[in-house]
């Protein structure tokens, strides 16, 4: 069982992730949002939702790179929703952060 416990873990933050990436697409109207559960495809679903073109995805494989347009794209999503985009310094709290901010621009 201890062995077993990790990885559904893992499975479930996957499904929770996707589902809630999914849920946003779906709210501002990006096409093909379902792509959300599909590793990679999940970034060009991020960058739509932040009213990026598709071709950031590129950036996403540049060391140091992603991490500014990964922080650029967090903070972009929650103006779209009518929300703060202070929201995005929620992903910065440890453990719980992404939690957070994944399920509040997805069910509020």
């Amino acid at each position: 069982m201890d062995e077993l416990l990790p990885g559904l873990i893992a499975v479930a933050l996957y499904a929770f992730f996707s589902y809630t990436l999914m849920v946003i697409g779906e709210k501002l109207n990006v096409p093909n949002a379902w792509l959300a559960w599909i590793p990679i495809a999940n970034i060009w679903v991020m960058c739509r939702a932040a009213g990026k073109p598709g071709w950031w995805v590129i950036l996403f494989f540049i060391p140091l790179v992603n991490l500014i347009f990964g922080i650029w794209v967090i903070f972009a999503i929650p103006p779209r929703l009518n929300k703060s985009r202070w929201l995005g310094l929620l992903v910065f709290l440890p453990v719980l952060g992404a939690l957070l901010y994944s399920g509040i621009l997805a069910f509020t």
